[in-house]
């Protein structure tokens, strides 16, 4: 949904995103198709398991986002909203700890997008390297070219694609489920029972719990583009209950789907959707439609990927408007795009990717990087929350058209339950796997090591930044 036209704010102002777009660019960066499987393994208890998640942490995070970005919709997502709470070193570091976990967080969803894709070509391709990192290359690159001509190029094709990528592959795998169930066919899932919705909680589990609170992750990205939406105050709010429902709805009945259709012992976790839907479309003597879905469900990862690589991006110009970042990373072009953040994050993603795809060797040093990414987002949370809790208190009177209700006490329940979900998924981060069992210290210390270096930059921005940072809006384009 596009705009050109100025409907508030500055005269001249160019406002480009309503309900609609607002509600896509968190549907695009938390419906995650690819997420399924690892969901499915659960059987009837990824019920119970969804129910944590949306308790301690979807829903929380939905409404503090909503009663944080209505009161201030200045651009700059989680920097704008945690600053306001606990200044620039606060709001800095949450907005960096979310952009710099996404550099290691990219190859994974680059390499989900290649070897999808090798299922409309040919699916032995995912098993050659230079096929895979290919096409990460031009899937990231593609991204960022896209992300490069603004906004409004941005909205555009996050609208199409999160519809194409996500919701109807996802709308279709639950058709199909039904169509399954309806026609006869064997169900790998027993009777469904209030006991099979339990999950089982112990210390095998347990670190699957920072999974489910995470994978809800993306619900704040829509505050990143406060500056470009025509009446914050009315959509925000809206267009998270809106994204809530649609990632939940779908997220749920497909997961179920694909459980009641292959056993957990046979689903594949990294192309367990493919898996599903070849399942599906043989039963259904339509073979030919695997290809094709395989495309859209390749578009739906582009699409998340492009939620994430671009919002961050815009919070980190923000940051080097206010001259607390040097001069590069407040270069825009025409557009209005961050292409110095832009190139310097493909850049960096583009290398891990290469090292990722190219020395397996590497593996379980990127599985200590990949745990990292938790522990960055929990961060990220842990900040939003304590921000909505505090902001109650240090600014009562500043307008805000969405209030999480029950006051005092229903701020706290909401802030209490975000908290106490983000602090154990932390805690529940640094439990190492099993291959890490014989060195379960160094792996800990390693995760907490580079948790550190990756989120105190900003600190050390701030103690070294110059008057000189901060120029004048003429001096901020590039040329395109």
């Amino acid at each position: 949904m596009t705009d050109t036209a100025g409907t508030g704010g500055e005269p001249g102002s160019k406002k480009v995103l309503g309900l609609f777009a607002l509600a896509m660019i968190n549907v695009a960066a938390v419906l995650s198709i690819r997420n399924f499987p690892s969901m499915a393994i659960y059987g009837w208890s990824c019920i119970g398991w969804y129910i944590i998640g949306a308790v301690l942490f979807l829903i929380p995070i939905s409404l503090a986002g909503a009663e944080l970005a209505t009161g201030w919709p200045e651009g700059g997502g989680v920097y704008a909203w945690v600053k306001q709470a606990f200044g620039e070193k606060g709001g800095f570091t949450a907005l960096f700890c979310e952009w710099s976990n996404n550099l290691v967080w990219f190859p994974t969803v680059l390499s989900f997008i290649a070897s999808t894709l090798a299922f409309a070509l040919t699916p032995a391709l995912a098993t050659s390297p230079y096929y895979m990192f290919g096409v990460m290359m031009i899937a990231f690159w593609g991204t960022t070219a896209i992300a490069y001509f603004g906004e409004e190029a941005s909205t555009k094709f996050g609208n199409t694609g999160v519809i194409l990528g996500s919701i109807i592959p996802a709308i279709l795998i639950i058709v199909l489920g039904v169509w399954w169930i309806g026609s006869g066919q064997v169900l790998v899932l027993p009777s469904l029972s209030l006991g099979a919705m339990v999950p089982t909680i112990n210390v095998d589990t347990l670190p699957f719990f920072a999974t489910i609170i995470l994978l809800f992750a993306g619900m704040e990205m829509a505050g990143f583009h406060a500056l470009e939406t025509r009446n914050p105050q009315r959509d925000f709010p809206r267009a998270m209950a809106l994204s809530a429902a649609i990632i939940v709805i779908c997220t749920v009945l497909a997961t179920l789907a694909i459980a009641v259709v292959i056993p957990a012992g046979q689903l594949n976790l990294a192309s367990g959707v493919m898996q599903a839907i070849q399942y599906f479309f043989n039963a259904a003597h339509m073979p030919g439609l695997v290809a094709p879905m395989a495309v859209l469900i390749t578009l739906g990862g582009v699409v998340s990927l492009a939620a994430w690589l671009i919002g961050p991006a815009k919070g980190l110009g923000i940051v080097a408007e206010e001259g607390n970042m040097p001069p590069m990373f407040d270069r825009t072009n025409k557009y209005g795009a961050p292409v110095a953040v832009l190139v310097m994050q493909a850049l960096i993603g583009s290398l891990i990717s290469l090292l990722y795809v190219f020395l397996p060797s590497v593996n379980q040093a990127y599985w200590i990087l990949s745990a990292m990414t938790v522990e960055l987002l929990c961060i990220v949370y842990i900040l939003v929350f304590a921000s909505v809790i505090k902001l109650r208190y240090s600014q009562p009177d500043k307008p805000r058209s969405f209030t999480i209700p029950g006051g005092m006490a229903g701020v706290w329940i909401v802030g209490g339950l975000g908290l106490f979900g983000t602090i154990l998924a932390f805690v529940v981060g640094l439990m190492p796997p099993s291959f890490f069992a014989s060195d379960g210290l160094a792996y800990v210390l390693s995760v907490l090591l580079g948790t550190f270096l990756l989120a105190v930059p900003p600190l050390v921005f701030l103690k070294f930044k110059k008057p000189g940072w901060q120029r004048s809006a003429s001096a901020k384009e590039v040329p395109p």
